[in-house]
């Protein structure tokens, strides 16, 4: 510690044992006040944690509560189009503002800051990072009960900026059912536990099919493991999602908000 140390660890740039993960955490926009802040994590891409995450703020948006989509896939974001969302954010000298999806869910991405949605964000990690915190602290949420982030794959410069800075009240992470689902999901719980947030649990996407003729469960990815590895981390297993076409299709079609399924019902209860 500096002799010169105000205390102000937000302030300062120097790495010394004084400094905690709390003492980073950033304040949102003034005109924000959001309650509950809950981050969908994957070990790796194309798991379905885009899809999870606009699910869920579905659920907590018919469920009566005022949700919110902070979009923190910067290269890769597919929110918008799942919602149908196509104009950019507005913003003024109070900041910037989010737009609404035709329930009124708030969302945020990179996507509607771009002239184009099919431009490439070729920028550098840290620049990604300085971004996403600006869709914290610049961004006039309003009131959010429920603020979900979809979070890009991996344990990079995004995933650490969020967790420092963003007051996290837990993660949920995806995966598939598969072999190699331990290690991915070890490497998103241990980056967690490192920086002192729960984990509330595991959901595993393309479960399963169901036939729908008979209605035979069908493992087309081969035998799920992530009950093991639930036990093995000490977390609960939240839901089993099925590869169901319809969802995807509605997902293409920008009508995710029209799903009906109640795969999420049990997680919904327990975040």
């Amino acid at each position: 510690m500096s002799e010169s140390c105000n205390h102000d660890c937000a302030s300062c740039s120097e790495n010394c044992g004084e400094r905690s993960a709390e003492s980073m955490i950033a304040k949102p926009h003034e005109g924000s006040h959001i309650n509950k802040v809950i981050a969908v994590v994957s070990g790796k891409g194309g798991v379905g944690k885009s899809m999870v995450t606009g699910l869920s703020a579905v659920m907590a948006q018919r469920a009566g509560a005022k949700t919110a989509i902070l979009d923190a896939d910067v290269t890769g974001p597919s929110i918008p189009k799942m919602f149908g969302i196509r104009e950019q954010i507005s913003g003024d000298e109070t900041g910037m503002y989010p737009d609404e999806t035709r329930t009124g869910i708030k969302v945020i991405s990179t996507n509607l800051v771009l002239e184009k949605p099919e431009d490439p964000v070729i920028v550098r990690g840290p620049i990604i990072a300085g971004l996403v915190g600006q869709f914290w602290t610049d961004v006039v949420w309003g009131d959010v009960d429920y603020m979900f982030i979809d979070m890009p794959p991996g344990t990079g410069d995004v995933p650490l900026t969020v967790f420092q800075s963003i007051p996290v009240d837990g993660i949920v992470v995806v995966t598939s059912p598969q072999e190699l689902v331990g290690m991915i999901v070890g490497k998103a719980l241990k980056m967690a536990e490192t920086m002192n947030i729960p984990c509330l649990g595991i959901v595993e996407n393309m479960s399963y099919v169901q036939c729908p003729k008979c209605g035979e469960r069908i493992d087309i990815f081969g035998k799920s493991h992530v009950d093991e590895v639930a036990e093995e981390y000490g977390v609960p297993v939240l839901a089993k999602l099925p590869v169901v076409p319809d969802l995807a299709a509605l997902c293409d079609d920008g009508a995710i908000e029209s799903f009906e399924g109640g795969w999420l019902e049990d997680m919904m209860k327990k975040i």
